[in-house]
């Protein structure tokens, strides 16, 4: 028994110290059709661009010269991609063909001709395993491919006054056409996983601004983990000051756990990412507002005379009349509750009330703690992430004493009014840019249905190509390297 224990310990010590993240990303079966469909498309395009090397030979007195071979047309109707655990993407063609064409220039004794020929292979088999792992900067990458293709029969139709003897040597032709054709498809579609398609990888943010002040990090907590229904990713999902980016508090979150299954994706954020988003944001020191002049409600700038006007009454006379300025400052980072019956977020500030005279010091005339309880909307549009604030529950009192904070009384209705009318509305406006969520480019949610868990919000909704994986892999893919470039020159 103590033997067992020892052997399970340094795997009970890594599940209780491993993270939970901040975000976690569903894809299913679903999804990945749609994947298939576009991927489908791509992996034509790059077996019509295939490129087969000139064949030249001969055969007792035949001599032949084979060259300018191109893919004039691709069945591949029988395809499957789909999900092989623990790390895989399995992409098979089956039972598929391939039209040819290409120029001929054949002598047979005397005999001297040219033209083209029309071939087809057919049976044609593919399978490719996309091996999916997290990479140093913990961006999701195809790490491995393995490939492996095969050609069933080749057929190749010719014309001419020789018909009758390239018919004879046919099958001489044909299996040198199959052998260079088989031999090339596995090389073009390792290039269009290992390159092609990691740089569409590449367009997923990482760790990227958010704004001036705050920047969010998206990277892998750990290599996916691939189910026969499911790719699973857990994400950082950590938000940070750009001015101190490891001033960060810890996650003590729950962990998401998505059972559904009904949409193509499902993205699921803990209270960890939100909360870390508020905290970057109030160690910036950004979550303070000044409130004065026009953006003063004069109904409140009267009640707030009336309300201190004894205190008013005492101060030099040159300050009397100086216009009224509210400073809010939050007091401690605010902290997202989620719970099934909606998510809020509860914030501590401290709001003074100051004379401020063009010439001479602000003038302080009382200071208050201010506790809200606010409502959070959370809505995912394309790929931008937002949160829509309301306030649910407003309250305030002194910092000196309960009398003090009886007399606040009458203030509560007119401040809750100024927040609700002219600082929320505001802040939304701030919100309203949002944050990307980890998706490549091209690629959206829409339909997006958001239920509440206990600690954890989840997003289910469909995937749609704004962009074709053509478009997108042709504005990132890295540029030939000078060797390749003179590599290809030379041959």
């Amino acid at each position: 028994m103590q033997r067992l224990l020892h052997l399970m310990l340094p795997c009970l010590l890594a599940v209780a110290s491993a993270v939970p993240p901040g975000c976690k990303i569903r894809v299913t079966s679903k999804g990945l059709d749609l994947v298939k469909q576009e991927g489908l498309r791509f992996v034509e395009e790059e077996l019509e661009n295939i490129t087969i090397p000139d064949l030249t030979g001969s055969e007792g007195k035949f001599h032949y010269t084979i060259n300018n071979v191109k893919v004039t047309e691709l069945e591949l109707s029988n395809s499957d991609l789909h999900f092989q655990p623990s790390q895989d993407l399995v992409f098979d063609i089956n039972n598929a063909s391939i039209s040819l064409t290409f120029q001929r220039k054949l002598l047979y004794w005397f005999f001297y001709d040219i033209g083209t020929i029309n071939a087809s292979a057919e049976g044609v088999n593919i399978k490719t395993q996309l091996q999916l792992s997290k990479d140093v900067a913990g961006r999701l990458k195809i790490s491995n491919i393995t490939c492996d293709a095969s050609i069933a029969k080749m057929q190749a139709g010719f014309s001419g006054t020789l018909k009758t003897v390239y018919n004879l040597l046919m099958s001489f032709i044909t299996t040198g056409m199959r052998f260079l054709l088989n031999k090339q498809i596995c090389p073009v579609l390792n290039h269009a996983g290992m390159v092609l398609l990691n740089s569409l990888l590449d367009t997923v943010p990482v760790r990227n601004p958010v704004d001036d002040y705050i920047g969010i990090d998206y990277s892998l907590l750990n290599d996916p983990v691939v189910t026969k229904d499911s790719l699973e990713m857990d994400f950082k999902g950590m938000f940070f000051d750009r001015l101190n980016e490891n001033d960060t508090i810890p996650n003590q979150a729950v962990y998401p756990v998505i059972k559904e299954d009904e949409r193509m994706v499902y993205v699921a954020l803990s209270e960890y990412f939100f909360d870390s988003a508020m905290y970057s944001y109030y160690k910036a020191g950004v979550l303070r507002l000044d409130i004065s002049g026009e953006r003063m409600p004069k109904d409140l700038e009267v009640l707030l005379r009336t309300t201190y006007f004894g205190s008013i009454m005492l101060l030099n006379p040159a300050v009397v009349e100086a216009p009224m300025q509210l400073t809010l400052q939050v007091s401690a980072p605010p902290r997202f509750t989620i719970k099934p019956s909606g998510t809020t977020v509860t914030v501590s500030s401290s709001l003074n009330i100051y004379l401020v005279p063009s010439e001479l010091p602000p003038v302080q005339l009382s200071s208050m703690t201010m506790e809200m309880r606010l409502n959070a909307k959370v809505t995912l549009k394309g790929k931008v992430l937002r949160v829509v604030f309301d306030i649910r529950r407003f309250r305030i009192y002194s910092n000196k004493s309960a009398l003090e904070s009886l007399a606040l009384i009458p203030l509560q209705s007119p401040l809750k009014t100024m927040l609700q009318v002219g600082i929320m509305p505001m802040l939304n406006e701030r919100t309203k840019k949002g944050v990307q969520i980890p998706l490549p480019e091209g690629m959206d949610f829409t339909k997006e249905t958001v239920t509440n868990h206990v600690g954890f919000i989840c997003i289910g909704g469909d995937l749609h190509f704004s962009k074709g994986l053509r478009e997108v892999i042709e504005k990132y893919q890295p540029a030939p390297s000078p060797a390749s470039i003179v590599n290809t020159t030379s041959n």
